[in-house]
């Protein structure tokens, strides 16, 4: 089984690599496309030259590696896809052949986050028009897929995992709810500059807090955002 988890920067999702990575039956792939993203716009982001040397930049390539031989011969292959990468000349079709999954969360904490790290970040950055763009195609494929909000993960990991598993024809394993300090082997060259405070984790963090205030700057971003997170909030486990 390949699981492809879509979802916007700063939303719990290399945490949930981290938890799918550490079953042992499990291999991972770190945001395989985003060379081919930095390639294709140009973008100046932190680390640009280790990333674009560290990856393929062919798309193509990129997806016929997702649905080929699976890492280590294991029984399922768990990739991490950031939405923004998914710009137009990044193929799709491949994503028939996989379980399609998307982990949401409230923008005004996806802007704060991201914000810290990289400064004004627009719509397209954080990534939630095109994670309800790519939530509509897979649903007129068939079946509408499943939709999980990173707050609820930390509220309850094991509840919401175990019900995660259950809608994608997994088994749920209770080594997903912690895992070594200090990284995963196939993290991306990028992690020492995103992942420190999971790279400090041995688990989900506990449940968040109250909404934070968001600059008056980066209103019209939240604004813009929340009507696509609301469409998919309404139909998550």
């Amino acid at each position: 089984m390949r699981v492809a988890m879509w979802s916007g920067p700063r939303n719990l999702s290399t945490a949930l690599m981290y938890a799918f990575g550490n079953r042992g039956d499990c291999a991972v792939v770190d945001e395989p496309f985003y060379a081919a993203y930095l390639a294709m716009t140009g973008l100046d982001h932190p680390m640009r030259a280790e990333i674009l040397e560290s990856q393929t930049q062919d798309p193509e390539t990129v997806a016929q590696a997702l649905l080929g031989p699976v890492p280590a011969a294991k029984p399922f292959y768990y990739q991490k896809h950031m939405t923004q990468h998914m710009i137009p000349g990044v193929p799709r079709d491949w994503m028939r052949e996989v379980t399609n999954v998307f982990l949401i969360r409230h923008p005004a904490r996806v802007i704060a986050s991201y914000a810290a790290k990289r400064e004004n970040p627009t719509l397209e950055d954080i990534g939630v028009r095109q994670q309800a763009e790519l939530f509509e195609l897979v649903c007129s494929w068939g079946p509408r897929p499943v939709v999980v909000d990173s707050h609820d993960i930390r509220e309850d990991p094991a509840a919401q995992l175990e019900q995660l598993c259950e809608r994608i024809g997994m088994p749920f394993s209770p080594k997903m709810l912690d895992w070594p300090k200090g990284g995963h082997k196939d993290d991306g060259v990028w992690a020492s500059h995103w992942y420190g405070a999971v790279w400090n984790s041995s688990g989900f963090a506990g449940p968040e807090g109250e909404l934070p205030e968001i600059p008056e700057e980066l209103q019209p971003v939240l604004d813009a955002a929340m009507p696509f997170y609301e469409q998919m909030r309404d139909v998550k486990i």
